[in-house]
């Protein structure tokens, strides 16, 4: 009988969780009757500028620069927000703005809601404030397995109408600053620094594009407020945590002045932009149309001379083969940089890829597996020589149809230009894929040894995935 209830239980769960997603949905009409190529391209120069975030100190560093220089607002929206150094970092500056009259919204999925922030006194402390708010989007409820897979996969932060950070950077030390970890993460973001702030024409800036989205998603009746209790500022646990943030961020403000006292020149530092557009899908929490990746997918077959994705894993049904392999039968030079199985820290879209793989191959793609250590989670792609995209959107079944994704698509040649650039540091320590078993090997990249027992798992855990792979 125990053993009755705990299979059906089980299978309850499972059912339910995969029950709004058994069936891929195609692209909505909209998203086919609005898409025009012309839409994200412009020949004149915009009011945004825009810098890359390329390592985990610099994305550190301008989010402390920004968040301390708010005047009025600042929107923080993440995946995944876990108590360490860096996130203490943040809460610290954040806690203080409150002090000062900011107002603040944070925006958290409901899975890191759940496991990170319900049981540390740490988000109490910042949830109880006046003047922040915190919500939890689609919190999970095993009651209604239904509803558990729809998640947030959004990562951004705004500060006033002056600047924005977008990409693919969790909120915790994997991905922010240089703090001793046991696992860090290559990542990529982009911040967008708005030249008109302040001014009448401030609201052409992208920032608005992505404000305005933020406020569609915080305002759904599946976001539910964490902890929005005064009376929880008095009791010792929240008083010891809040006193804890007050001394970090005069910590903070002696040992990196540079970082306080606004003197940094966003102007100098970033770059032009003719055009920027927020591409984004559904924001639900059950099964998605596949609106990120036809719009990106469309633009890359309108390319002239080269497509270049960095992706940290891949993960594709046929109507995502049949599309790449259009854009590599009509553009000269496509190409896929992913994680190896052996560096990526993925193991279930490992477990899938080894499965699949003969089927990415056959869309002609060249691709390529990064070997360089860290596992890179960075999500981008090149266009030409003038059009690049970063943002949240892995190339797999979940991002494509499961999560919420936000994809920043830029025209600049200068931040291309450099965006290849750094593509070409990862490329470096890749493979190329001749085959589904076959590589060529740089004579200085070195294969990660695994042991048997991994491989082994891969194998089970990869067969056993196939009919629920859209989870991968």
């Amino acid at each position: 009988m125990i053993l009755i209830i705990v299979v059906s239980a089980v299978v309850y769960l499972v059912v339910g969780a995969m029950a709004p997603f058994i069936k891929y949905k195609e692209v909505s009409s909209q998203a086919g009757d609005s898409f025009r190529p012309e839409d994200f391209r412009s020949g004149e120069t915009g009011m945004d500028r825009a810098m890359i975030l390329e390592t985990s100190q610099s994305a550190w560093e301008h989010r402390l620069r920004l968040l301390d220089g708010a005047k009025s607002r600042i929107i923080l929206s993440t995946f995944d927000m876990r108590n360490g150094e860096s996130t203490k970092d943040l809460l610290s500056v954040i806690l203080h703005k409150a002090e000062e009259g900011v107002q603040v919204q944070i925006l958290v999925d409901g899975f890191s809601g759940l496991i990170r922030m319900e049981p540390d006194p740490l988000f109490y402390a910042v949830s109880s404030h006046p003047n922040i708010r915190i919500k939890i989007y689609n919190p999970i409820n095993l009651l209604a397995p239904w509803k558990s897979q729809g998640r947030m996969h959004d990562k951004y932060v705004i500060v006033d109408d002056g600047a924005y950070i977008l990409g693919g950077r969790n909120t915790f030390d994997y991905f922010l600053g240089d703090y001793d970890t046991k696992n860090k993460s290559l990542d990529r973001e982009v911040l967008v620094y708005n030249t008109g702030q302040g001014g009448a024409d401030s609201h052409e800036s992208s920032l608005f594009q992505v404000e305005e989205y933020f406020e569609g998603v915080w305002n759904m009746p599946e976001c539910r407020l964490f902890h929005d209790d005064e009376n929880l500022r008095d009791k010792k646990r929240i008083k010891e945590q809040t006193a804890l943030l007050e001394k970090r961020y005069e910590a903070l403000q002696e040992n990196y002045k540079e970082l306080f006292d606004g003197s940094y020149d966003y102007l100098s530092h970033t770059v032009p932009t003719n055009r920027i557009r927020l591409v984004s899908g559904p924001t639900g929490i059950y099964g998605k149309e596949p609106d990120v990746f036809y719009t990106l997918t469309e633009l890359m077959k309108r390319a002239e001379k080269r497509v270049v994705i960095h992706t940290p894993y891949v993960v594709t049904n046929d109507y995502m083969n049949q599309t790449l392999s259009e854009i590599v039968n009509t553009v000269p030079d496509v190409k896929m940089v992913i994680n190896s199985v052996e560096n990526g820290d993925n193991f279930v879209a490992s477990s899938d890829y080894q499965y699949h793989k003969k089927d990415v191959v056959a869309t002609g793609i060249k691709l390529y597996e990064y070997d360089g250590g860290y596992s890179t989670h960075g999500k981008s792609l090149v266009i030409d020589d003038d059009l690049c995209a970063i943002g949240s959107y892995n190339f797999d079944l979940r991002s494509t149809y499961m999560d919420t994704e936000l994809m920043l698509v830029i025209q600049s040649e200068e931040l291309t230009g450099q965006l290849l650039g750094y593509m070409g540091e990862i490329e470096k320590d890749c493979r190329t894929v001749v085959d589904t078993h076959n590589y060529i090997v740089p004579d200085h990249v070195t294969v990660a040894e695994v042991p048997f027992w991994k491989r082994a798992a891969w194998k089970v855990v990869g067969l056993l995935l196939q009919p629920v792979r859209v989870l991968a």
